[in-house]
């Protein structure tokens, strides 16, 4: 028997992994409800396009702008308010996370006593906890406490955010220089003398940039939680499709086009203006944060004082408890395993979808194309992009009718404009040369594409595959508060009958299926991307 001398010792695995795809492969489809040509059917088909029919023109009557107008500053307001209570909240949990601050450590070469080591622990286990669950979900159950209106959208973006937060300024504290803070401390400077003098100078740059970065996916957020009545635009965007207003849909969509992008050019600036040269570019971007919180808070007139009232306080409290006694019965975990596998499936095939219109896409996108060809696909990328996930889901349940199938479509469609902008910027800055070699020595562009660039660019497109899997499976668990099937439905089912204790078991459902996958990528990303 002839064996080969030289073997590719990874051909096994990818042997195992092919077959174990195509195993999964029928069992995702059926769980997803996956049918694309349900689309096109005659009453799907004829009721999406009366509904799009009504797109043109956008509603534009003085009446209705006006209230698109207050609509939009509220979801300016939502998202700068609810990020000014988040940074609350994570200072000071991430100087409990940091072991930078730590007195303890000091006579120990930097290894802190086991109280504050338990201490750290806890506090990162509730920023996991905060940050994982999403926004909206957070969002409904502060809609159920406190009642309808932009309150529980500015409390759902401040605890999700807050996690977030509270991670990342942990980590930035723990990467700068520890040697000025531990002299200080040393000579015998409080805790918070040392973080203001020795670390906050070295640190205050990186989070500002950060907390711009992420104000900026909080006007996203603070959008669609108005699906659940959290106010904003999500709330004006879910009354216009219920009525079927097609014209008031398409200026709505148009109006947060056009705020996304806006938002992300003033992130921008003000991450460049933050990184200039001189003491007063970082004063004035605090200014500037500053006069927005202000602003934001006269509009949204927001009486946080009433929320800390006795009555206030123990009508929360009531709502909660109900929450420390899950519903553990054979029939809800059963019900939660069947909507964990549906939200699973969801994103899994969401995702692959993605990947494949995103590659696709991103070629033109890219360049390879001509120029035609790459302003067009560019266009498409940001469409697809701007639009949520949620308002995607809720547009192909009027298409695809309720269930998961809708959802999948939406995770696809938003995904692969993320996906294909990444793609096209990972193809843009890989060599050529490869690729023009196979094409010089008589091979077509398929060929080169498949042997000179793929093989160079593989690994990032994979890991952008997985990160996006990270980030679809805790959408993909909300896309049921529209009608698009998994853990969301479910939830969203138990709360509109005040089931909390089911509704209860559904969220541990769905933070042991959001940090279950989180690990799997991550070890999927040390198995096959780092190198």
């Amino acid at each position: 028997m002839l064996t080969s001398p030289r073997q590719d010792p990874a051909a096994r695995s990818r042997l195992l992994l092919t077959l174990l795809a195509l195993l999964l492969a029928w069992p995702t489809l059926r769980l997803a409800e996956f049918d694309l040509l349900g689309l096109f059917t005659g009453d799907n088909a004829r009721t999406m396009g009366n509904f799009l029919a009504g797109f043109w023109p956008p509603a534009h009557d003085a009446d209705f702008l006006a209230v698109l107008g207050r609509a939009t500053l509220e979801t300016l307001a939502i998202a700068t308010l609810g990020m000014a209570l988040a940074a609350l909240i994570a200072l000071p949990a991430a100087l409990l996370a940091t072991r930078v601050l730590s007195i303890s450590a000091l006579p120990r070469g930097g290894r802190p006593g086991r109280l504050p080591r338990l201490l750290r622990g806890l506090v990162r286990g509730v920023l996991i906890v905060l940050r994982s669950v999403p926004e909206i979900v957070w969002a409904l159950l502060f809609v159920r406490a406190v009642g309808l209106g932009p309150t529980a959208g500015v409390l759902a973006i401040a605890i999700t955010y807050g996690g977030m937060l509270g991670k990342v300024y942990a980590e930035i504290f723990e990467s700068v220089d520890p040697r000025p803070a531990r002299a200080l401390l040393l000579q015998g400077a409080s805790r918070l003398q040392a973080f203001v003098y020795g670390v906050l100078p070295n640190a205050a740059g990186e989070m500002i940039s950060y907390s711009v970065y992420r104000w900026e996916c909080a006007v996203r957020a603070s959008v669609v939680m108005g699906f659940v009545g959290a106010g904003g635009l999500g709330q004006q965007v879910d009354l216009s499709l219920r009525m079927f207003a097609g014209g008031e849909v398409a200026s709505l969509l148009l109006t947060f086009l056009v705020l996304v992008l806006l938002a992300d050019v003033l992130s921008r600036l003000l991450r460049q203006v933050e990184r200039g040269q001189g003491r007063g570019r970082g004063a004035l971007t605090v200014l500037a944060m500053g006069a927005a919180l202000v602003a934001s808070a006269s509009y949204l007139g927001t009486a946080f004082g009433e929320l800390l009232s006795a009555r206030a306080l123990a009508q929360m409290g009531s709502f909660l408890a109900d929450f420390l006694q899950p519903d553990f019965s054979l029939a809800q975990l059963s019900a939660v395993a069947h909507g964990a596998l549906e939200t699973l499936a969801m994103s899994a095939l969401g995702t692959l979808l993605a990947g494949l219109l995103g590659i696709l896409l991103a070629l033109p996108a890219a360049g390879r194309l001509g120029l035609g060809a790459l302003a067009l696909a560019r266009l498409l990328l940001n469409a697809l992009r701007a639009v949520p996930e949620l308002v995607w889901a809720a547009l192909m349940v009027l298409a695809a009718g309720l269930g998961p199938n809708a959802g999948t479509l939406a995770l696809a469609l938003h995904t692969a404009g993320v996906l294909g902008r990444l793609f096209a910027e990972a193809l843009e800055n890989t060599p050529k040369a490869p690729a023009e070699a196979i094409r010089l020595a008589g091979g077509g562009a398929l060929a080169a594409f498949l042997y000179g660039t793929l093989p160079a660019v593989w690994p990032q497109l994979l890991a952008y595959l997985l990160y996006r899997w990270e980030n679809n499976i805790r959408m993909a668990s909300i896309l049921g508060f529209v009608g698009a099937g998994g853990l969301g439905q479910q939830l969203y089912f138990s709360l509109s009958l005040f089931q909390q204790a089911q509704a209860a078991t559904v969220i541990l459902g769905m933070l042991v299926l959001v940090l279950g996958v989180d690990l799997l990528s991550n070890w999927a990303r040390q198995r096959w991307v780092v190198r």
